[in-house]
């Protein structure tokens, strides 16, 4: 599990294609501290492993390696990526730390696409305070997002401002729009999409609101209940 704060601006090393898989190597020096083999490490929001061996990750290079199955590169952006490409890097959560954005599994539902960037009100030095992002939304997961809910984009945990049919929009404050790749994606680009998993559980409940047969139990919690109890013992021929 992550959280959806980035903690580190990395870069694709190298890209190599092993049939319809990919093995991708990434720096990010913040990330690969303490890094060990089998590690989680979200890439733009798609969860991958760390592959390298324990020699490897010792030669301090601040790099590690992951592989991409084909179904990941197909539902997800990351086979759009090439050397030099920026991508946000985070390790995932360990029990105990805090909780900055919210649940997010690093399993991408959708991919979208940046639609417009409208910037905001600006301080006395001329500085950006905050940028408006619209990106499209894929209507397999458009129920899924409520104004104020949230949503994570590359990996990013945002709060989604306007929550349209086939769109939404988000607030970046400069802090986002400098320490991930959101602050210079240009319109058309695409980017991934994971809604709040909460909301998918909700609604896997309604869908079944009968409960499974259960055998008729005695009432326990009157003295018919009891007296039924008793009757039943003595049927049987079981002791009390």
């Amino acid at each position: 599990m992550f959280t959806g704060i980035i903690e580190e601006l990395g870069e694709v090393v190298s890209i190599e294609e092993i049939g319809d898989s990919s093995r991708i190597r990434l720096r990010g020096p913040v990330v690969c501290s303490g890094a060990r083999h089998g590690d989680s490490i979200a890439v733009n929001g798609v969860c991958l492993t760390v592959v390298d061996t324990p020699e490897q990750l010792a030669a301090g290079t601040g790099e590690f390696s992951a592989d991409v199955m084909a179904e990941t590169l197909h539902r997800s952006s990351l086979g759009e990526l090439a050397p030099g490409s920026p991508v946000n890097l985070e390790r995932a959560m360990a029990l105990g730390d805090r909780l900055g954005g919210h649940l997010v599994q690093g399993h991408v539902d959708a991919t979208g696409r940046l639609l417009a960037r409208e910037p905001g009100e600006r301080d006395a030095a001329g500085e950006l305070r905050w940028e408006v992002l619209r990106f499209s939304l894929p209507e397999t997961i458009s129920r899924y997002l409520v104004e104020k809910g949230s949503i994570t984009v590359d990996g990013v945990s945002l709060t989604v401002v306007e929550a349209a049919r086939d769109s939404f929009t988000v607030s970046l404050i400069p802090a986002t729009l400098a320490l991930t790749t959101l602050g210079a994606k240009t319109v058309g680009a695409s980017v991934n999409l994971e809604v709040d998993v909460l909301a998918k559980y909700v609604e896997r409940l309604l869908e079944s609101r009968t409960l499974p047969n259960l055998p008729n139990l005695p009432n326990l919690n009157g003295l018919n209940g009891l007296n039924d109890l008793d009757t039943a013992n003595e049927t049987t021929g079981e002791s009390k």
